[in-house]
């Protein structure tokens, strides 16, 4: 099929994701026909290195034989079967696996299908375990401002971005709201060099005033992805811990974008010691291939959930998908690459590369912020870098940048006009350097007004 006929169906049948489909069908639009290690292919031929791995799911490249070859020895035995009364061999295996990797404690693991399905999980466990523990009045949810955490209806009401939730409000509970510890946007404290933990402060506040109605806390451990790569300082996420331990309240920790190495440990929750009362993994957890997500959670909230029927403790929640056989086996082929190929270890010069390469892009006129954790990368777009303004929402900034970017052969996206770079772990040293010199030239010849205006095909945050 001709580029031309495959662009006119997909404007013709399908309706995009996050996408002004006016943009979208007014614009010329880039078809993927196929991938190959660290790169995506478009119809024409042209490669693209794949600089936000496919939404922060890729972690070894494309087409990684030992994926392949997982999926396909699952194909010759069973795809998929039904976990409603029946138990598979990939799903056991790998909740095994995760019980091992994760933090301790977690030693139960419940699936379902991604990230939104997985927090909508844990928050329905949190708010039925306190009914089981005969505390019906804990059913109280505190999120971050600027919190995402999915786009079910539970997931979109602990979330705190309102150009995505508004228009579903009347639809939603309400939560409490702590501020988001972001230094570089943080309006509660004198400075940075004057701050006395304000954040933690204000969190502390929240639990202290509303203890007896809160079920949990929920949090991604140091980095808020979509709100633009938001980073708590050091020892924020291990006080938020201590905090819900002091005000006998649940922490829900949601590593679905922070999970699978990206932060330079497997999960972010080892660089402070902590140990949630629930665990939300997604996103890398099949290396990219196949949806699956989990939901780890402790043996005392597993056992609040015991009972004879009559007890009406059971957890009525399930998915058609739970437990997929072909997901679970590209999992444990994951797990099996994370092991052998030591890529945790193998990320230090990865950090570094990326490290030195935000040292010029911070110098750039209009860069307010240039933000690192592991390989998360949020770059921060001003109009006036001096006076932190913004630009206007309306021009698009990130997303022209990004479409600049794409003009030499970077997939990148931004959030807001924050340019989001999260390449596949698997990215070399050299190939870093490549990706991170082509957003320096984006930045520049955008915001300078040295090339022309590239075309906006929607989509973008």
């Amino acid at each position: 099929m001709r580029q031309e006929e495959l662009e006119a169906k997909n404007k013709a049948y399908v309706w995009q994701p996050f996408t002004q489909m006016k943009e979208w069908v007014d614009n010329p639009i880039t078809v993927i026909a196929e991938a190959r290690g660290n790169k995506i292919i478009d119809m024409a031929g042209k490669e693209y290195y794949d600089g936000v791995s496919s939404l922060w799911v890729n972690i070894h490249g494309h087409r990684k034989a030992a994926i392949d070859q997982a999926i396909i020895d699952q194909l010759g035995k069973v795809a998929h079967s039904t976990m409603l009364g029946l138990a598979n061999i990939p799903a056991t295996e790998l909740a095994e696996e995760l019980v091992r990797l994760t933090p301790a404690g977690l030693n139960k693991v419940f699936y379902s299908d991604d990230g939104s399905t997985a927090v909508e999980v844990a928050i329905k466990m949190a708010f039925q375990y306190w009914q089981h523990k005969g505390q019906p009045k804990k059913r109280r949810f505190v999120a971050l401002e600027q919190a995402y955490h999915g786009d079910t209806i539970g997931t979109v009401s602990v979330g705190g971005i309102d150009l995505f939730h508004r228009v579903f409000k009347p639809l939603l509970f309400e939560p409490l709201h702590a501020p988001s510890p972001s230094c570089y946007h943080c309006q509660i404290a004198a400075g940075p060099k004057n701050c006395a933990w304000e954040c933690a402060a204000a969190m502390e506040k929240v639990l202290a005033e509303n203890q007896e109605e809160i079920a949990a806390v929920i949090i991604e451990p140091l980095v808020q992805a979509a709100a633009g790569m938001l980073m708590s300082p050091p020892g924020y996420l291990a006080k938020v811990r201590e905090l819900t331990n002091k005000y006998n309240v649940l922490l829900i920790a949601d590593e679905v974008a922070t999970g699978w190495g990206r932060t330079g440990k497997m999960f972010a929750c080892e660089h402070e010691g902590v140990s949630p009362d629930l665990l939300v993994l997604s996103k890398g957890i099949t290396g990219g291939y196949l949806p699956l997500a989990a939901t780890l959670t402790t043996d005392e909230i597993y056992m609040a959930f015991l009972g004879d029927g009559a007890d009406n403790k059971t957890f009525y929640h399930g998915h058609s998908y739970t437990g997929n056989q072909l997901a679970c086996a590209a999992a444990l082929a994951n797990i099996r690459i994370f092991r052998e190929e030591q890529v945790i270890a193998g990320l230090d010069a990865k950090i570094k590369a990326v490290s030195e390469k935000l040292s010029a892009i911070r110098g750039l006129a209009h860069v307010g912020d240039a933000r690192q954790c592991g390989m998360i990368v949020g770059i921060e777009l001003m109009a006036d870098k001096k006076a932190a303004n913004p630009y206007p929402r309306d021009k698009a900034v990130g997303a022209m940048v990004c479409m600049m970017a794409r003009r030499y052969g970077l997939f990148i996206r931004p959030v807001g006009d924050v340019v989001v770079f999260m390449p596949p772990l698997a990215s070399t040293v050299d190939e870093i350097n490549q990706m991170l010199d082509i957003v320096y030239q984006a930045i520049e010849e955008f915001t300078s007004g040295r090339k022309t205006t590239p075309a906006l095909s929607g989509g973008y945050f």
